[in-house]
């Protein structure tokens, strides 16, 4: 891939992971807060597949896998305790 094309992706990324973090520190309700939690986790999802393909290092690839599925658990616990308590 092109450098120029990468440090565009890295660059937008990086700004969703940004303006996700603004609405977790400024979310109105736990919920938003919740939500902005699991964006950022996805974001970092996509920026680890980027960066396993830019090095042309799988394992990037098995982090995310790990991370996603972790993240998914961890989400479900949340909305499971601000839904009616564990």
């Amino acid at each position: 891939m092109n450098g120029t094309i990468i440090s565009i992706f890295i660059t937008v990324i990086g700004l969703g992971i940004f303006v996700c973090f603004l609405r977790l520190l400024k979310g109105p309700s736990a919920s938003d807060r919740a939500v902005a939690v699991d964006t950022i986790t996805t974001t970092v999802v996509a920026l680890l597949v980027l960066l396993g393909f830019i090095f042309d290092r799988y394992v990037y690839l098995d982090v995310a896998l790990v991370y996603s599925m972790l993240a998914f658990v961890g989400l479900v616990a949340l909305a499971r305790f601000l839904e009616r308590g564990i």
